[in-house]
């Protein structure tokens, strides 16, 4: 959790509660009606479980790692890990999908650690640039692989459902560190994954 938001005080639920049935007025509506009456609760739950990365520590999540890995020093990739995030400007989704390329350095970690990352950055109020940079920071950081390539691509509801209202619009971010930015042929390979054909499988 960031240094900011632990010293920060956390309103109580009772409080986001209330916020919630303001805005329910300020939008034109009666909180009061048959159909609201129990939204401010339904809210605050799912804003507990669309936020929950901020009670989450990356770092402890990519701690358990396997070393018996038969020496092997190819790529690992994850490719189409769904995103679900929300934009920290208008509070509306981000969906979308995520790609991870990293190459070992004696350690691996468990592919669903890596998918469990990527939700908790995403269950942040987020923009995309930074969600891509802290993954793949997070992964450098903890495992010191010889590199790693992160690639995201989402639709943003902030500029499909209001503003400019143009649909069918994605965003990609990447990230490349170590040898997926200095090394060409590694990054060439890693952009070839994240667009290679997909088998169907599962």
């Amino acid at each position: 959790m960031d240094a900011v938001m632990a010293t920060r005080r956390r309103p109580t639920r009772s409080e986001a509660e209330a916020a919630v049935r303001t805005l329910l007025e300020w939008a034109g509506d009666d909180p009061d009606r048959e159909g609201l009456k129990d939204t401010p609760k339904r809210v605050a739950k799912a804003y507990e479980e669309f936020f929950a990365g901020y009670r989450e520590d990356p770092d402890a999540l990519l701690a358990a790692t396997f070393e018996e890995t038969g020496d092997y020093d190819e790529m690992v990739m994850l490719r189409d890990v769904r995103l679900e995030s929300h934009c920290e400007h208008h509070v509306v989704p981000i969906l979308g999908v995520v790609h991870i390329g990293y190459l070992p350095a004696g350690r691996v970690v468990g592919i669903s650690k890596l998918a469990r990352l990527v939700d908790v950055f995403a269950k942040r109020l987020q923009i995309q640039e930074a969600l891509t940079a802290q993954i793949a920071d997070t992964i450098q950081r903890v495992l010191a692989p010889r590199g790693v390539g992160v690639v995201i691509e989402a639709a943003h509801q902030c500029m499909t459902t209001r503003g400019v209202h143009k649909t069918g619009v994605s965003m990609v971010t990447s990230r490349m560190l170590g040898c997926f930015r200095d090394d060409p042929t590694t990054r060439r390979e890693f952009l070839a994954l994240v667009g290679a054909p997909r088998s169907g499988a599962g």
